[in-house]
C-alpha cells in the first residue's frame, strides 16, 4: 500500500515554501511531504529530513535522490532538532518546520515491526530498532498499575483497568509475544456491547503502548520549543497530530508561547516580562476534507495546527 501524505496541500500553504529558504521535515517517513516541500521551493530551497527509523531514512533517501544536492537526511530523533539543524546540517536558522506525528502506512504494513494488529507479528513497535524497550517488554514486565496508566493516559481508553487485568492474567499463563495475542486479549476484555464499530477495539491500547515504547509524548513539548527557537522571524511551524492527547499538548503549548506572560491571573500587571514568541495561524485545528478521508481513511483523525514566529517586542 502506498503512503499518502496527510493534509499535504494545507501543510504546503502554511509553510509558504519558497526558493532560497530552508525547511525541516522532522519525521520524514516515506518522504511524501518532503518531496512536495522540495518541489515548491525549487530550484534553490533546502530541506533537512530527520527520522529515527532507519528503514524510513533509506526509503526517503531513495525516493528523493533526484534532489540530493539540496537535501540533508539524518538518522536522529526530532527531540534533537536543534542539534541536527545547527551542528549536523550546519545552519543557524530555518524558515519552516513540519512535525507529522503519525506512523507511516509502510511501517504499519511491515508485519515484523509489530505496530499493527492487522497481521501477526512479534510485539516490537520501536521506531528506532537499534535499542530501547519493546512492546513485548512493556506488556509482559511492567507492573499492573504502571501498565494501566499507560493504556489509560496514552490511549485514553476507558476500559484500561479491565484490559490491564486481562493482560496480567494471560501473561501469568504464558508470555504475550505477538500482536494477535495482545489484540485478542484486549478485545475479550471489552464488553461486546461497548466494542466500537468504527475502529478496532484494540486500536487505543496499541496506540498507547507504541507511544510508551517510543517516548513520544515526553519529548514533544521540548522538541516544539526547540523547533521554534531555530526558526527565523516569520518562519512557520506545522504540527500534524492523530489523537487528542497530542493535539491538546500542541494547542496548549502554542497558546502559552503566543501569550508569553506566565504571571498569575490575579496580578493586574505583568511582572514576569515574558513576551509572546509566536502567532497562532490556526485558531481551530485544520482537519482533512471528506474527499481526503475517502481517498485515505488513515487521515480521518488528523489535526493540523500552525504558527508563525514573531518579533518579540517590548
Amino acid at each position: 500500500m502506498v503512503h499518502i501524505p496527510v493534509l499535504l496541500d494545507e501543510v504546503i500553504n502554511f509553510l509558504q515554501c519558497e526558493p532560497d529558504n530552508i525547511y525541516v521535515d522532522a519525521n520524514i517517513g516515506d518522504g511524501g511531504h518532503a518531496e512536495q516541500m522540495l518541489k515548491k521551493s525549487s530550484p534553490t530551497g533546502i530541506l533537512i529530513g530527520i527520522d529515527r527509523d532507519e528503514d524510513s531514512i533509506k526509503f526517503a533517501s531513495d525516493r528523493l535522490s533526484a534532489y540530493r544536492e539540496r537535501i540533508f537526511i539524518f538518522h536522529d530523533d526530532f527531540k534533537n532538532i536543534k542539534n541536527v539543524v545547527k551542528d549536523k546540517a550546519g545552519f543557524s536558522k530555518v524558515d519552516g518546520i513540519l512535525f507529522d506525528l503519525g506512523v507511516s502506512t509502510r511501517q504499519l504494513m511491515n508485519a515484523e515491526r509489530g505496530f499493527s494488529f492487522s497481521s501477526n507479528a512479534p510485539l516490537d513497535m520501536r521506531m528506532d530498532r537499534s535499542g530501547g524497550v519493546t512492546a513485548k517488554e512493556i506488556v509482559n514486565n511492567f507492573e499492573e498499575e504502571k501498565l494501566m496508566g499507560i493504556i489509560y493516559k496514552y490511549g485514553e481508553e476507558k476500559w484500561a483497568k479491565k484490559i490491564t487485568r486481562a493482560i496480567v492474567r494471560e501473561r501469568g499463563k504464558m508470555p504475550i509475544e505477538t500482536t494477535f495475542q495482545l489484540s485478542d486479549i484486549v478485545v475479550s476484555a471489552i464488553p461486546p456491547a461497548h466494542r466500537s464499530q468504527r475502529i478496532h477495539p484494540a486500536t487505543k491500547t496499541f496506540q498507547a503502548i507504541r507511544i510508551a515504547v517510543n517516548g513520544e509524548i515526553e519529548i514533544l513539548k521540548d522538541a516544539i520549543r526547540d523547533a521554534i527557537d531555530v526558526l527565523n522571524i516569520e518562519g512557520r511551524i506545522c504540527v500534524i497530530s492523530y489523537h487528542s492527547l497530542e493535539d491538546r499538548i500542541v494547542k496548549n503549548l502554542f497558546r502559552e508561547m503566543e501569550h508569553g506572560c506566565i504571571c498569575p491571573h490575579d496580578i493586574p500587571k505583568c511582572i514576569c516580562g515574558r513576551k509572546g514568541a509566536i502567532k497562532i495561524l490556526t485558531k481551530k485545528p485544520v482537519t482533512p476534507s471528506e474527499e481526503e478521508v475517502r481517498r485515505n481513511l488513515r487521515s480521518r483523525s488528523a489535526k493540523l495546527r500552525a504558527a508563525e514566529k514573531i518579533v518579540i517586542s517590548d
